[in-house]
C-alpha cells in the first residue's frame, strides 16, 4: 500500500471539521507559500491519500467526526506513508510531540500563524 512520496512534496494536507477553523489554517499555510489541500473529516482525508502522491505533511485535528479520529488517521498514515509528515492539533486534548507516531508535532490550538508555519518548517 505503501506510496513513496517524493523529497519535492510540499503540499500539505488539512483535516479539520469546522469550516472556518479549516478554511484559517489553508489560509495561513498558503500565505506562507505552502500548496494545500482540505479534508473535512478523516475518511475523506484517507481517501485523498489514496488517490494523490504530492501529500508531504498531514495536519490534523484530533477530534473529527467519522469512523476514526485524527490520532488514528495519524498512525495509519505513518503505517502506510512513512515518509508523509505528521502534525496533530487540538483544542479539547493536551498531548506531546512523543504523542504523534513517528517524531511528529503537536500544536494546541488556539493557534497562530508562525505556530503553524514553525511546525510545517520544523517536520519539513
Amino acid at each position: 500500500m505503501s506510496t513513496k512520496r517524493t523529497h519535492e512534496a510540499s503540499v500539505i494536507l488539512v483535516v479539520e471539521d469546522d469550516d472556518l477553523v479549516r478554511m484559517n489554517a489553508a489560509e495561513m499555510l498558503e500565505d506562507a507559500g505552502f500548496a494545500v489541500v482540505e479534508a473535512r473529516h478523516a475518511d475523506e482525508a484517507w481517501l485523498i491519500l489514496h488517490e494523490r502522491s504530492d501529500i508531504g505533511v498531514l495536519f490534523t485535528d484530533v477530534d473529527l467526526p467519522g469512523s476514526m479520529c485524527g490520532m488514528t488517521l495519524a498512525g495509519r498514515v505513518h503505517d502506510a506513508w512513512p515518509d508523509i509528515r505528521l502534525v496533530v492539533t487540538s483544542g479539547g486534548q493536551r498531548l506531546t510531540d512523543q504523542d504523534i507516531p513517528d517524531h511528529g508535532l503537536f500544536v494546541p490550538k488556539p493557534y497562530s500563524a508562525e505556530q503553524v508555519v514553525a511546525a510545517m518548517h520544523r517536520v519539513a
